[in-house]
């Protein structure tokens, strides 16, 4: 089963890759002004996110090859391709597997090094949403509030909603896959995948994802890889200063480094 994306507009192809628990729609917005700016974007459901297959394996190693099969039956080459947080990680194996498909390669919020699990109040939250008793909306914030505590990260969790029909909730997301395998979330690039194309790593300067420890380890990966800072922003630093990323990203895939 092939992932599931939406296709906007026409010209060089452009992949975006979702974060963790994430889905492509997260990045609509921006889908658009890419795609108005003479490209054809892919926003792409990873495996057991969004609309996308479901399985109980999950590990980088798939998700690169879950891409590559896509980029196969699409014809898709020359790609540029962006990647946040998770997919920011399949993005980077990806462009080190398989280098002959990548143009330029950005990398939103993420290092090539390892990240110790940090997700267990947010899995815990969600895994303690009963549908057979939860029958809106409100009701699923109100009860994820428990494990929560902030607004905009519940928004974003609950983004995964969806009605399987009239009165019946569930999540897009193989939530027990997820649960199960959440430790290979922040395993660390192999230390001899390399990827000498155009790259920028996108920095939110509230955001410690990216340490000033961070720039050497990517160089020994990216050797021509740039690093840029994107002011007023955390780690959804796409979502909290859209226009900044846009910019830092359209200068990018337009100039040479």
């Amino acid at each position: 089963m092939q992932l599931h994306s939406n296709i906007i507009g026409e010209g060089q192809p452009f992949l975006i890759l979702h974060g963790f628990l994430g889905m492509s729609d997260n990045w609509k917005t921006l889908g658009k002004q890419f795609a108005k700016a003479g490209f054809q974007v892919h926003l792409v459901d990873q495996r057991n996110h969004g609309r996308s297959l479901h399985s109980k394996d999950f590990n980088y190693d798939l998700l690169s090859l879950d891409l590559k099969a896509y980029c196969d039956i699409y014809n898709l080459k020359d790609i540029v391709l962006l990647g946040h947080s998770m997919g920011g990680k399949t993005a980077m194996l990806f462009s080190s597997q398989f280098p002959d498909y990548v143009k330029q390669l950005i990398v939103a919020d993420i290092s090539p090094r390892f990240y110790p699990i940090h997700h267990d109040a947010i899995l815990e939250g969600l895994n303690s949403l009963d549908f057979v008793t939860l029958k809106s909306r409100g009701e699923a914030d109100t009860q994820l509030s428990n494990y929560v505590s902030d607004y905009g990260t519940r928004l974003f969790l609950l983004k995964n909603l969806y009605w399987v029909e009239k009165g019946v909730l569930d999540l897009r997301i193989n939530l027990e896959a997820l649960a199960e395998n959440v430790s290979e979330v922040g395993e660390a690039l192999p230390v001899h995948s390399k990827f000498d194309g155009e790259t920028l790593f996108l920095k939110g300067d509230k955001s410690e994802y990216i340490g000033v420890q961070d720039g050497a380890i990517i160089k020994s990966h990216f050797t021509n890889a740039k690093i840029e800072t994107i002011a007023n922003a955390g780690h959804w630093l796409h979502a909290e200063n859209p226009k900044d990323f846009y910019n830092a990203v359209i200068n990018f895939v337009n100039c040479k480094i």
